[in-house]
């Protein structure tokens, strides 16, 4: 297929992809389709599956991937209308329930856990996308930046076990929730962030976004398999589409992970899911080992925005 064929493919997908193709392929902010994210589709069902009490699951963090925060996480990758009046409502009560420690962050079990920076930096992505009032995320902001290691990134390890290198993992779950809170507009802690996020940046490109900085190996082979919904877990697309999300410039430390893509590509030009998380899921949207149009959206605006001419 070519690349008008690819995107009319794309377009007999659900609305939420429907409206994700127009606004960055086709550069037509189709409000009328984001409207209807609520009401048809996927965005419908993960909101039918919300309890009268406000949550998802059993609670914030349990079972994991129908849990409220993971479920929070895949609305906001539907890219539901960020007023959505019953999300904000969740989100709301997140901070009124899950703060607590002595930083006074995001728990992800009890009042008595332990801060955990990939929850914070996914939770930062949700609660700016929903537009979450600024003074309750200020101290969220407090231990993201508390955190920072001095190779750039971070690791959810540094405050549990005393890591000594960054986690691909955690670096691009707290880079994706600074681009959030800087694209939303909010200002607390913002040119610290703003330095931190051009850490996080160097960190990943320092390892091209896959490789050992050290020996030019392969950190682990799951970094270029193509999953989705992603979770915690880091992969090169993960990392392409933060970086295309945040207005990162290009970088020739790229083109390794660039290359991997394009080996990748189906025959006729789409992206399959290669690969599925274990775990009680609301329902599949895609099956693993086929054609996917999540996958093959996000290649192409990566592509798209990096003026990628060879494919």
């Amino acid at each position: 297929m070519n690349q008008t064929e690819i995107i009319n493919w794309l377009l007999q997908g659900d609305v939420a992809i429907q409206y994700q193709v127009h606004r960055d392929l086709l550069t037509n902010d189709r409000k009328d389709l984001q409207a209807r994210i609520t009401t048809e589709g996927w965005g419908a069902q993960l909101l039918s599956k919300r309890q009268a009490a406000g949550h998802w699951g059993q609670a914030f963090y349990q079972p994991k991937w129908i849990s409220s925060h993971y479920t929070l996480m895949d609305l906001r990758n539907l890219c539901i209308a960020p007023s959505n009046s019953l999300i904000k409502e969740s989100i709301d009560q997140i901070l009124q329930t899950e703060k607590g420690g002595k930083e006074h962050c995001i728990l992800p079990i009890g009042k008595d856990g332990v801060c955990d920076m990939c929850i914070n930096g996914m939770f930062l992505n949700y609660a700016a996308y929903f537009q979450t009032n600024e003074e309750p995320l200020k101290s969220v902001v407090d231990f993201i930046l508390s955190q920072r290691m001095p190779d750039g990134g971070f690791n959810c390890r540094l405050n549990r076990s005393g890591a000594t290198h960054s986690s691909m993992h955690t670096t691009i779950s707290t880079l994706e929730g600074i681009v959030e809170y800087e694209k939303n507009g909010y200002t607390y802690r913002l040119a610290e962030l703003q330095k931190t996020k051009a850490t996080c940046v160097e960190f990943l490109l320092l390892h091209q976004l896959y490789l050992s900085d050290r020996t030019g190996a392969i950190i682990h082979k799951d970094f270029l398999r193509l999953t989705y919904p992603d979770r915690w877990k880091y992969n090169i697309l993960r990392a392409l589409d933060c970086f295309q999300e945040g207005n990162i410039p290009w970088d020739k430390r790229l083109r390794p992970a660039i290359d991997v893509l394009l080996k990748k590509r189906n025959k006729e030009g789409t992206w399959n899911v290669q690969a599925k998380y274990p775990g009680k899921i609301h329902f599949e949207m895609e099956k693993a080992g086929k054609p996917s149009r999540w996958n093959t959206l996000r290649v192409m605006r990566v592509f798209q925005y990096f003026d990628i001419l060879d494919w």
